[in-house]
């Protein structure tokens, strides 16, 4: 996707925050969905968020998990609450992380070593939801496919068919190629928003065209 697409997207989906800002941006993470639009049933409304199939992509570190100064592990204020959410509306889940290409062959092998690894320095009471991303993990290959080299985001998305894809990340420059790529980016942790992006948003990204 050139840059001027990517740039409109981007517009678009400001203007569309805005719209919302009253009903959906300003409700909790885990806040329904709107029940519908111009007196569609809740019935209606759910049949379509089935029928929707977003995906939210994740960097890892200090976006889902932060890293104590101890070494020790734990969620990141607000995400299992917002990862229970997007469960809870069937929304399917990512990772795009950079973990060192030596971690293993293949996605696999590398997001199996990434596990053990986090859950090695593990302190929070609630485990993280490792069940929910699946084989939605990618990883790089090579130290040339490292974030922000676009190849994971591209691999990502040619897995994808004709989902809409949101990438929520802590990072100014990882969301931003996000963008550029097709992505709905959305960059976590910024004052006066919603630490990740409202759920009830994703499911009506998840029925735009892609």
């Amino acid at each position: 996707m050139d840059r001027t697409v990517s740039r409109t997207l981007g517009r678009v989906g400001l203007a569309l925050c805005a719209a919302l800002a009253s009903t959906v941006l300003c409700a909790p993470a885990d806040a329904a969905a709107p029940t519908g639009v111009g007196g569609a049933t809740g019935s209606v409304a759910r049949t379509a968020a089935q029928q929707a199939c977003p995906i939210v992509y994740f960097d890892l570190g200090e976006t889902l998990v932060h890293t104590a100064d101890d070494g020790s592990t734990g969620y990141v204020p607000g995400a299992a609450a917002y990862l229970r959410a997007l469960r809870r509306h069937h929304v399917k889940v990512g990772l795009i992380t950079n973990v060192p290409p030596s971690w293993g062959a293949t996605d696999a092998e590398r997001a199996a070593r990434l596990k053990k690894e986090v859950d090695a320095t593990w302190r929070d009471l609630t485990p993280f939801a490792w069940q929910d991303f699946g084989d939605r993990i990618l990883t790089p290959r090579t130290e040339a496919e490292r974030k922000p080299a676009p190849v994971l985001w591209q691999r990502a998305m040619a897995a994808s068919g004709h989902c809409s894809l949101v990438y929520q990340a802590e990072t100014a420059e990882e969301v931003d190629v996000a963008g550029s790529l097709g992505y709905v980016p959305y960059q976590i942790g910024r004052p006066h928003r919603p630490a990740f992006l409202p759920v009830g948003l994703v499911e009506l990204i998840g029925r735009l065209p892609r």
